[in-house]
């Protein structure tokens, strides 16, 4: 039996072969993470362009910088997500300074609450497509389609009370999404808050 803390297999292969160089890993990490990472780039920016930068960056980063991630420190797809995040919120606060800088309207305080929302928003993305199937379906049908844990268990096929526990338990998740430290991105800067 494999130890706790040991990495997925798979993670650790990818970045043996990505320390290699090989393209065909490269295009197959792209091929698996590819929307994660512009989803959260778009997230965080809310332009399309930018998210298409961002993903190239991130990509170009791993293939430059194989080593930089450790398995041991947690899931390849995490570390991805964080990078992603990070560049993402670097990329908004140049942009946003500058246009701050030109138009001379608003704050600072303003330009940080811009860069914290964005944050939660990915976060909360991030978290939501990284939860368990079962919990991610019933918080859509509870959320987008209106459904209580009564009519979402019957959708589900489960019961109520399992209803009610995947209901809290993808709530509890979510609510993570206001805690940089909990939702497995790192904080938007590094800084601790």
């Amino acid at each position: 039996m494999a130890a706790k803390n040991a990495p997925p297999r798979w993670d650790r292969k990818m970045q043996q072969r990505l320390a290699r160089g090989e393209a065909a890993a490269l295009g197959e990490l792209y091929d698996r993470f590819a929307s994660l990472v512009h989803g959260l780039a778009h997230r965080v920016l809310g332009d399309e362009r930018a998210a298409d930068r961002i993903t190239r960056e991130v990509f170009a980063h791993v293939w430059e910088h194989p080593d930089a991630y450790d398995p041991k420190q947690g899931p390849l797809r995490s570390w991805v997500a964080g990078l992603t995040h990070r560049l993402a919120v670097q990329r908004l606060r140049a942009t946003e300074t500058a246009a701050l800088a030109r138009s001379g309207r608003g704050t600072t305080e303003d330009l940080e609450r811009r860069v914290r929302r964005a944050s939660v928003a990915a976060r909360a993305d991030y978290i939501v497509t990284s939860m368990p199937t079962p919990l991610r379906a019933a918080l859509e049908r509870a959320y987008f389609q209106r459904r209580d844990y009564r009519q979402t268990a019957v959708d589900l096929g489960i019961t109520e009370d399992e209803a009610r526990r995947r209901l809290r338990l993808g709530l509890q998740l979510l609510s993570t999404a206001n805690d940089p430290g909990t939702s497995g991105l790192p904080p938007e800067d590094g800084r601790s808050r």
